[in-house]
């Protein structure tokens, strides 16, 4: 499945290549996936599945576009990490689960700037919540790509890896 994967990106990379590096391409390409599959689901969720009503936990009560905003990502959360393990930083030597415990790290960061953005947006701001979430997304996007290839999968040089 990895290698189809990675032949479909590759091919769409050709025309690219110029403009930035294979790695960036293929982020791109799995986290936009995996962002629009995000989106689509949150939007389901909301609409159809949450029919934009309260949902009432036992000492809770959570508005809807927040409750589907973790429904979503519930999803999402496993398949982003197994795309970004195995198709865009698989050079990473760190240790599997060095890697999702960092990758839980963030997507927690992602998850409260997703709840400050979409309670700014949504209940501050009056946006749309599909809009709210979209605007949201672009902002967390940033801050995830970053943090994912200087933090999460890094790559320790080999000097460092024989010192221990």
């Amino acid at each position: 499945m990895r290698q189809f994967i990675l032949q479909i990106i590759d091919f769409f990379y050709r025309p690219f290549a110029k403009l930035m590096p294979l790695q960036t391409f293929r982020y791109l390409a799995c986290g936009g996936g995996n962002t629009l599959l995000d989106i689509v689901l949150y939007f389901i969720m909301y609409n159809f599945v949450l029919h934009k009503q309260m949902v009432h936990l036992p000492f809770l009560t959570i508005t809807p576009h927040i409750a589907a905003l973790f429904m979503s990502m519930s999803i999402t959360f496993p398949s982003g990490f197994l795309l970004s393990k195995y198709i865009v930083f698989s050079n990473s030597n760190l240790r599997g689960r060095i890697q999702l415990f960092r990758y839980f790290m963030l997507v927690s960061a992602c998850i409260l700037l997703n709840y400050v953005f979409m309670k700014l947006f949504v209940e501050y701001l009056h946006i749309y919540p599909t809009v709210s979430k979209i605007f949201t997304t672009f902002f967390v996007v940033c801050f995830s790509y970053l943090t994912q290839k200087k933090f999460t999968f890094k790559v320790k040089s080999s000097e460092k890896l024989n010192l221990f």
